[in-house]
């Protein structure tokens, strides 16, 4: 679990005097996605809540059980989640988690309560119980019956379906939903583009309302032609869930977080989730505090 003395370092004094309007918030990032290099990209968002908005941040990463190491190719192991018991805020990047009963219950604790949730990629399908089926957290398993589509699309709108866009060869340009351009989760937000690929939706499920639509480029760069076959499909939504606010993107490529415009809409999100919408800057300030170099995607064992 890294702190947020970790986190802030020498910005702490200049942060205290700032009076940002997060300061007295704590947001709590749930991180292990083991394919998108969540443990690289979440702690530069952090630092980006905390520096320019005054937040606090803790981030509960998956950690190695005999070493302690931060460790994405871990599944069963997030140490820490006992901070989500007071926290304002659930971040989360999580996929296919089967984690013990014990750290489970924080995170279902958490969303049952109806407390907001920024959910991010692959969160769709955060959790998938193949050893302890007997678990009573089974249910919030991707392929769910008893709890149909499990913790995603329950709980955030939806669960993982497919690739709409081709897998790293067709990118992603963010086009507000019509209707939504004055929404404040798209205030500031313009030129969203990303090298994430569209993921496919059913249908949204509860009272989902589409903020980013996406539009499949037949390309990986910006400039990319967008693919005519492939019609718009949204990749941002609001929702809620037992009263709590919730956002959720299909966006999340750590080459999503270099563009502006993704960064803009997620730290919006953060104060939309959490009923500041009325702080949400006209221009919310985004950038890095630090270089911003995440590795490639991929299953490949890093730690």
């Amino acid at each position: 679990m890294i702190t947020r003395r970790t986190l802030m370092g020498s910005l702490l004094p200049a942060l205290a005097a700032a009076g940002l309007a997060g300061k007295g918030k704590h947001v709590v990032f749930v991180v292990g996605d083991q394919e998108y290099r969540s443990e690289e990209s979440m702690p530069p968002f952090a630092k980006i809540l905390e520096a320019h908005h005054g937040f606090r941040c803790t981030l509960v990463l998956p950690r190695n059980p005999q070493t302690g190491e931060v460790d994405p190719g871990v599944s069963d192991n997030l140490v820490g989640l006992e901070a989500l018991d007071k926290a304002d805020l659930m971040v989360m990047f999580l996929r296919f988690q089967e984690l013990p009963d014990a750290q489970m219950k924080h995170i279902v604790d958490y969303a049952e309560a109806g407390r907001p949730i920024v959910a991010l990629r692959t969160s769709t399908h955060a959790f998938n119980y193949q050893k302890n089926l007997a678990s009573p957290y089974a249910r919030y398993s991707f392929r769910s019956r008893e709890f149909e589509g499990g913790f995603g699309r329950q709980v955030l709108g939806e669960t993982w379906i497919n690739h709409y866009g081709v897998h790293q060869k067709e990118s992603t340009r963010g086009v507000p939903a019509p209707g939504m351009e004055r929404h404040p989760i798209l205030r500031g937000v313009k030129d969203v583009w990303g090298p994430s690929d569209v993921y496919a939706i059913t249908t949204l499920t509860g009272d989902s309302k589409p903020v980013l639509l996406g539009q499949v480029l037949a390309g990986m760069e910006p400039t990319s032609p967008p693919n005519p076959a492939k019609k718009l499909v949204p990749v941002a939504w609001t929702k809620s869930y037992k009263g709590g606010r919730v956002f959720t993107t299909t966006m999340g490529h750590p080459g999503d977080f270099a563009n502006e415009g993704f960064r803009r809409m997620m730290v919006n999100a953060c104060y939309w989730a959490m009923g500041m919408e009325s702080k949400i800057p006209r221009l919310a300030k985004v950038d890095f505090t630090g270089p911003y170099n995440p590795s490639p995607i991929g299953f490949r064992k890093r730690k």
